[in-house]
């Protein structure tokens, strides 16, 4: 009796540890009404808050399509000048909630999870995105070109500092 109540204290603790990664963060609301196959495609990343997997790059991309079993095959790549190389990494999303909220969980490596969250996009023609994680250590500011005009991109700024992101920390993206 004693085992069977443990292991389910220890699969309990697994899925905590493993899911722990998936949440939201406080007052981002994933986007409603979201439509997938419009977000399909190559998106060319503008900004982004600073991480080692990303550290030193231009030219970022993220090119997402439909995986067989449903979910969503992610294609990141860069260019590190440093190196004089392309980077990439190809991982795979799935929906958390349901297909028409811009709530994924996603993973690069193995079983681990951890969210991307679209909380605001142009609905009309998906031709921008702001993205966050699971806290607000992770932002980005996504566009189909590879710049946004400075009044858009002063809004999206905006909005992600209304919200709670500390948008000093924005590293811009050179794409030439």
């Amino acid at each position: 009796m004693k085992i069977g109540t443990d292991m389910r204290r220890i699969s309990i603790l697994i899925v905590m540890l493993l899911s722990g990664c998936v949440g939201i963060p406080d007052n981002v609301k994933p986007v409603d009404n979201f439509k997938l196959e419009k977000y399909l495609g190559t998106w060319y990343e503008i900004a982004r808050f600073d991480h080692s997997f990303e550290r030193g790059l231009t030219r970022v991309t993220a090119n997402y399509s439909l995986r067989d079993d449903g979910g969503v095959r992610v294609l990141n790549r860069g260019y590190s000048e440093k190196e004089k190389t392309w980077k990439e990494v190809e991982g795979r999303a799935y929906f958390v909630h349901g297909t028409d909220q811009a709530y994924f969980k996603v993973s690069f490596f193995g079983p681990f999870y951890g969210s991307y969250i679209v909380f605001d996009v142009d609905h009309a023609h998906y031709q921008y995105a702001l993205v966050c994680g699971p806290n607000k250590s992770y932002l980005w500011i996504l566009a189909r070109k590879t710049e946004l005009r400075k009044n858009l991109l002063d809004v999206l700024i905006a909005k992600a500092a209304i919200v709670g992101f500390d948008t000093s920390k924005l590293i811009f993206v050179d794409h030439h």
